[in-house]
């Protein structure tokens, strides 16, 4: 009979009981049979009391045998891993048979759940053969709570333990119920009873990190919601401790308590309402990395899901946006990291408001990685939530593409990208449409063109971002192209023009890759001349990538390279037209080169610049298709992909190859045909395989009854297309459109198809000519204007009859307009006359009567057409029509300033027209209304800017210099002739100094644009060379005449007396230029030289000055100042003492030549009868030289010119200073004449020597027969070693303003830049740097003097030969006038002047703009020649 279980236990406990040493065979199989029949057993589980307790105590008595014999034999303790096994399952199933009674005494217990605990180390490896044992035996004291007898018998230490073995046992592989039975052991004991130092464990592992760190905290986390009554007191006492004072809080965890904080909030929010508060207080703390940290835990609670953390805690959320305007950036940046989730968490909430309107504010925040980070964080809102995401933070976050920062424009481009990538899916997807804010992106991207700061954002990199970063890889072309169709209907001129530029720049790229390929295959030229003609070749490529000078090197290694087939391949996609077919052949060059070629980078760059990539035939054919199933007529996405598809072919016109019939069928299909379509066509013309029959109707129809856009365009198309037979296409056409105009037919259509047609052929015009100009003049010029076809709704507009002649006078200008140069035989003097007439009677017929407003819009195009003309027709425009024109910026009319004044600003921006119509901005800078005043200004700086630096690289490039002509401060030559002709100009007997200050706010609008730093970037220098040609462009007119009206040469005069002074008042900070000019040429239709023998007489009876007072001037200058707005103190004065008069020594040459000499100077006036009121407040540095005054040349008869002087045309400023040191001169030699006279003129004239000054070192000896001779200019070194010991020194300096010699006292140096403080006698104060002054130092009151020259200036020789003339000479001290010796007044007219160069006998002297008339000055007189180029003497 089979044994019970309770039998088989008793007797394997008796038998283990009476050995002594069992060996392990015996002891495993024992324990085997024992646990088997101990997992048979069941606690009992009758109702009645005593056969529960009967049966209990038979379990007892059964099991007693196997407890004493494990005690006993020490079986717990066994040094076998699997006996142990065995004996912790015995005991354990002992436990639960017996329970609730220990089965052991309290003595053996703790070895007992030692055993125990041993066994369950070895849980976490689950592919042990006894990892099912060992689960076993934790479901069994799970079960049977028995670990709870561990706090009873005082086991802490095995407690704690215990928690650690689980913790570090658990694994996320585990299955459930073994989590669920570790959870409960732990939980039961912690219920039982808690301790600090279980919670610090279960904290511990509630955050920890690393490997099976996972396991562990979900391990803690269940207890914590399962104790979470229990554990409360001691996690809520340790977490406020550590918020509120952490510095007292000795516990490791405190350096964790926000994660801490964090992890129970998700687990068991209820347990921390009470610690929630403190940490609202910490985002107030001064310590800024508490705050950190503590917002990096506000953050991650508000982004918890379903926990409603802001309705639960509405001071936290409060505190929490405050700290996006933090005082710290890094707790502001922090904020910002916390944005996207705490957005997510609610996104329709009210909370997500105000979060995103925190995010706006920070885009615009003062530090530039806060602004980075509020970049990434709009970014990635945008992109999780696309669909809803305000539109007002997208265009925020791309006005980042303009910020200040260039990292944060980096960063503003890579996530804005990231942004479109994701928004184009979206929308091949379906699941959004196209929307304008998110288009807005590539535009912002596109002005990145124009950032100069960042070499990344240069066009060869936005290339590369248009056409492989910015569309998803995978989009299809027709989803692209709706693309680019929506931007181009949100393109502004700067976005065309930034496109057309990268454009622009690969199609250049792709022409000179392919003429380079064609290069390699030439054999007729030499191996030198074919390598030269490579590397230029190599450089253009390489300006068409981001780093060029590694890519030329490249492109030499690439040169050497034998392999034919790689330049097969480059040929091969260059000729691709379609993406497809040019990816195709890419992708097979890339494999044929392999990956471990030594050029695969540089290839792999090449072969893609090489692609179509940006646009290619597939985005054409998708246009025309847009185009032709547009069956709703949208006019945006029609006008949008018009402009798309013009702007491609524009500059790839091979495009429209292969769409030819798919375009024929679109020119069918429409009913209204834009004007832009046709003008694709006539682009795409020559690069297309079309029949011309077949287009010919077409376009011939357009010519009669298109538009007037559509029959410029048409005629275009038929030049393109027509081939060899257009003359004999145009000549017929231009026959049947003359019938039509004496038909009177559609008018301006034919009108403008006339007008292109001349343009393209002038020989088929030609035989018709004299028809249609006699037409125009007879049937629509003389035509009376009406106003009854005048609409209501178009308040500006004019009669058709008035229309009718601006287009006929359109058509006339056109004609003398012809493109490729082509000359035109009949003569341009009628339609001159005609403009003269429109631009001064408002009509080209005095017999005709128009209205007001017809009379406006004929003087409009009448001054257009004088500015279209004077492209090619400069020389023919007379002073009138010109002073007309430029005068059209004062009309009446408002509209007419306005058009007038943008269309000079395109054509000049355009350079079409040349330089000197920029008058018209000064003109309009005193206009009426605001916003055109503010415009002038705006157009007149533009001008300044970007012809000075235009001037400027041309100068640079060029070996002769740059003619002063190119730069911009040459208009107020015209300015001025247009002032004085003006008829405005206030009447001789007018003294208000008002009046003229206003008249003269053109010029002094100029001059103070002119003199601007500011405009030219802070160009110091550029201005200096400004204020130099400025000065001697006024002293030349004031020695030059009226070529038109003798009458206007002292309106003149008085003009650039106005500039000189003007000059001076607006040259605030003392700018003064070291380079000296050239010969100031003057154009000779609007000044010449006086050719009165008696230039004396000439002046007294032609040249009457005006009858000012002798302060006047200075008024005038002072009311300019006061409209300016220049503040008081900036404008540094020189004001003498009655008691002080200046040594002046008097530079007026002119009163010692004879009487049919011509004065050779003149510039500022020397008053005799009162001391001067102002200079400017740093002297004008002027070289000797006579290209000052800007007229050197003299007639024969003056014998005081030696002929060994030759001024060369051209001069660069270091060959200038080459010849300055070599000594070459002008010897100036007086006749002799009456000392008496001498003295009057020298008083009476009004021109001086500052035409001729010395900027160099001034010496001269008291004795009579001394001779003052300078040095040589000083070395560096030696120049600041007496510009250091010069401090306290006494020096009297020559002003090259007015010729005057002032005294005063060296305050200090400053060696940074080279400047002495110089306190004059009179108080006044001036930084000057004495190595390009006139200056002596004074020793103990005499004469005794040190010379110092600047090595740039001139050496300027005194010969002295003084004789009894009376020149006026004052001390420093202010003592009377001395009178000089005849002998000393002969020496002082007998000066050697070095000049810049050496004159040539008949040199021009005059200068226009372009194609002048230069003056050469002869004995017999001045004749006229003509030159294509100005010249100008440096």
């Amino acid at each position: 009979m089979q044994e019970s279980p309770l039998q088989l236990v008793s007797a394997i406990g008796g038998q283990l009981g009476q050995l002594t040493r069992p060996n392990k065979d015996l002891l495993l199989r024992s324990l085997r049979q024992a646990a088997s029949a101990l997992s048979q057993m069941e606690p009992p589980s009758l109702h009645e009391t005593s056969k529960k307790q009967e049966a209990a105590k038979n379990i007892e008595d059964a099991t007693k045998p196997l407890r004493k014999s494990i005690i006993k034999n020490g079986l717990h303790k066994h040094g076998d891993k699997e006996v142990r096994l065995l004996v912790s399952i015995c005991v354990s199933e002992v436990f639960r048979i017996l329970a609730p009674e220990p089965p052991f005494e309290d003595k053996y217990l703790r070895d007992i759940f030692r055993l125990i605990l041993s066994v369950f180390v070895e849980l976490a490896d689950a592919t042990s053969p006894y990892f099912s044992k060992r689960v076993k035996i934790l479901e069994t004291v799970a079960r049977c709570k028995c670990f709870v007898i561990m706090l009873d018998i005082d086991c802490p230490d095995l407690v704690l333990e215990m928690f650690k073995i689980f913790f570090s046992v658990v694994r996320e592989h585990h299955q459930q119920s073994l989590f669920n039975d570790i959870s409960s052991i732990m939980s039961d004991i912690v219920n039982e009873e808690s301790s600090q130092s279980i919670i610090d464990v279960i904290l511990q592992n509630l955050v920890k990190e690393g490997k099976n760190a996972s396991a562990a905290s979900n391990l803690a986390v269940s207890l914590i919601q399962q104790c979470e009554e229990k554990l409360e007191p001691f996690v809520c006492g340790f977490l406020t401790s550590c918020f509120l004072d952490g510095d007292v809080v000795q516990s490791e965890l405190k350096e964790s308590y926000h994660d801490i904080t964090f992890k129970i909030f998700q687990c068991a929010p209820q347990m921390l309402l009470a610690v929630i508060p403190s940490l609202t207080q910490e985002l107030q703390t001064d310590q800024v990395d508490v705050r950190i940290r503590a917002m990096n835990l506000t953050g991650k609670l508000l982004a918890l899901p379903d926990h409603h953390v802001v309705q639960r805690y509405p001071n936290l959320f409060v505190e929490f946006l405050k700290r996006f305007s933090d005082k710290s950036a890094e707790v502001r940046v922090c904020a910002l990291q916390c944005a996207k989730a705490c957005y997510l968490a609610n996104p329709s909430g009210t909370e997500a408001f105000e979060i995103l309107n925190a995010l706006e504010q920070r885009l615009l925040d003062f530090d530039d990685r806060v602004r980075m980070q509020a970049v990434i964080a709009a970014s990635d809102i945008t992109k999780s939530n696309m669909k809803f995401v305000p539109p007002k933070l997208i265009s925020e976050t791309s006005e980042r593409l303009r910020d200040k920062k260039i990292c944060v424009r980096k960063k503003a481009l890579q996530k804005l990208i990231e942004v479109y990538r994701d928004y184009c899916n979206k929308c091949s997807e379906g699941h959004m449409t196209i929307c304008d804010h998110f288009e807005h992106i590539p535009c912002k991207i596109l002005m990145l063109c124009f950032d100069k700061d960042c070499k990344e954002f240069r066009y060869a990199n936005m290339e590369l971002v248009l056409a492989e970063e910015l569309f998803p890889v995978h989009l299809s072309f027709e989803e692209r192209t709706k693309h680019w169709i929506h931007l181009f209907y949100l393109f502004n001129p700067l976005h065309v023009k930034a496109l057309n530029t990268i454009l622009f720049q690969k199609h250049r790229f792709q022409t000179e890759m392919q003429l380079y390929l064609a290069l390699r295959k030439e054999k007729e030229h030499s191996l030198e001349e074919m390598q030269k003609r490579i590397g230029i070749s190599f450089t253009k490529m390489s300006s068409s990538f981001p780093d060029p000078s590694k890519t030329e090197e490249c492109f030499h290694k690439l040169n050497q390279v034998r392999d034919n087939r790689i330049f097969n391949f480059l040929a091969g996609i260059l000729d691709e037209k379609t993406f497809a077919n040019a990816q195709t052949v890419r992708d097979k060059f890339l494999k044929m080169i392999g990956d471990k070629h030594p050029h695969l980078e540089f290839l792999r760059s090449l072969s893609s610049k090489c692609m179509c990539n940006i646009f290619s035939s597939e985005h054409v054919k998708c246009i025309l298709d847009q185009l032709y199933t547009n069956s709703l007529g949208n006019k945006y996405i029609d006008a949008s992909s018009i402009k798309l598809l013009l702007g491609v072919i524009n500059i790839f016109p091979s495009f429209l190859r292969g769409s030819e019939e798919q375009f024929r069928r679109l020119l069918e299909k429409r009913d209204s045909l834009p004007d832009k379509l046709i003008e694709v066509f006539a682009k795409a013309g020559p690069h297309i395989s079309v029949d011309f029959g077949d287009f010919y109707p077409f376009l011939e129809r357009m010519c009669f009854v298109g538009s007037r856009a559509q029959a410029k365009y048409a005629v275009s198309a038929i030049a393109s297309l027509s081939g060899s037979s257009q003359q004999f296409v145009f000549s017929e056409l231009c026959k049947e459109l003359v019938d039509s105009l004496h038909n009177g037919e559609n008018l301006p259509t034919v009108l403008q198809s006339l007008g292109c047609i001349s343009q393209h052929s002038v020989s088929a015009f030609e035989t018709q000519n004299r028809d249609i100009t006699s037409y125009i003049y007879e049937k629509i010029f003389k035509v009376e204007s009406s106003d009854d076809l005048i609409t209501d709704d178009e308040p500006l507009a004019c009669s058709c009859s008035c229309k009718l002649k601006i287009y006929g006078l359109k058509m006339l200008v056109k004609s003398f307009l012809p493109y490729q140069r082509s000359q035109v035989t009949w003569k341009i003097d009628d339609l001159l006359d005609i403009l003269s007439k429109m631009l001064e009677k408002n009509d080209a017929f005095s017999a005709t009567k128009s209205s007001e407003r017809d009379k406006a819009h004929i003087r409009l195009a009448a001054a257009k057409s004088v500015l279209k003309l004077s492209r090619r027709w400069n020389l023919h425009i007379s002073s009138e029509v010109f002073c007309l024109t430029i005068l059209m910026a004062k009309d009446t009319c408002s509209f007419v300033r306005r058009s007038f004044l943008d269309k000079t600003r395109k054509l000049l921006k355009e350079r079409v027209i040349p330089s000197r119509y920029a008058c018209v901005f000064a003109f309009s800078t005193s206009d009426c209304l605001k916003d055109l005043q503010d415009d002038s200004f705006k157009y007149m700086a533009e001008f300044i800017k970007d012809y000075s630096r235009e001037a400027q690289i041309h100068q640079t490039s060029s070996e002769q210099g740059m003619a002063i002509t190119d730069y911009p401060a040459y208009i107020v030559v015209f300015l001025i002739h247009v002032l004085a002709h003006s008829k405005d100009f206030p009447p001789e007997d007018c003294k208000d100094e008002q009046v003229y200050a206003q008249f003269c706010h053109p010029l002094f609008s100029m001059l103070q644009a002119l003199v601007n730093t500011s405009i030219v970037n802070g160009d110091v220098d550029l201005v200096n060379d400004t204020v130099a040609s400025l000065l001697c462009i006024f002293r030349a007119i004031k020695r030059a005449d009226d070529a038109i009206d003798a009458q206007k040469t002292p309106k003149l005069h008085l003009l650039a007396d106005m500039g000189i002074s003007a000059v001076g008042a607006l040259n605030q900070i003392g700018i003064s230029s070291s380079r000296t000019r050239g010969l100031i040429l003057l154009p000779s239709s609007l000044y010449r030289i006086s050719l009165t023998k008696n230039s004396e007489e000439a002046n007294l009876k032609c040249h009457t000055p005006l009858p000012f007072e002798q302060n006047f001037l200075g008024r005038i200058i002072d009311m300019f100042k006061y409209q300016i707005s220049l503040p008081p103190s900036t404008l540094l004065k020189r004001k003498h003492q009655e008691n002080k008069r200046p040594v002046i020594i008097n530079t007026q040459l002119t009163a010692t030549c004879k009487q049919d000499d011509v004065p050779i100077s003149g510039a500022n006036e020397t008053h005799k009868d009162g001391p001067r009121k102002e200079i400017s407040s740093r002297r004008s540095r002027r070289r000797v030289s006579p290209t000052d005054v800007g007229l050197v040349a003299l007639p024969k008869k003056c014998s005081t010119v030696k002929k060994h002087v030759d001024i060369p045309s051209k001069l660069s400023e270091k060959n200038l200073e080459k010849q300055l040191s070599s000594g070459s001169s002008i010897t100036l030699k007086v006749s002799p004449t009456d000392p008496e006279v001498v003295a009057q003129k020298l008083r009476k004239t009004t021109t001086c020597l500052n035409g001729i000054r010395a900027s160099g070192s001034v010496t001269g000896e008291a004795s009579k027969n001394s001779t003052a001779m300078f040095q040589e200019p000083c070395s560096s070194k030696d120049f600041c070693y007496k510009s250091e010991v010069m401090t306290g020194r006494r020096i009297k300096l020559l002003s090259p303003v007015d010729g005057c010699i002032y005294f005063g006292s060296v305050d200090s140096f400053n060696s940074r830049n080279n400047t002495h403080k110089i306190i004059y006698d009179n108080g006044d104060v001036e930084l000057v740097c004495l190595d390009s002054e006139s200056w002596e130092i004074l020793n103990d009151g005499s004469l005794e003097r040190e010379a110092i020259s600047a090595k740039d200036s001139n050496s300027f020789s005194l010969q002295a030969s003084l004789e009894e003339t009376e020149l006026t000479r004052a001390s420093a001290g202010g003592r009377k006038p001395e009178t000089l010796s005849k002998h000393e007044t002969q020496k002082l007219c007998s000066r050697t002047f070095p000049l810049a160069g050496k004159a040539k006998k008949g040199l021009n002297v005059f200068g226009d703009t372009s194609v002048s008339e230069l003056i050469n000055i002869h004995e017999d007189g001045a004749t006229r020649t003509r030159s294509r180029q100005t010249q100008l003497a440096s």
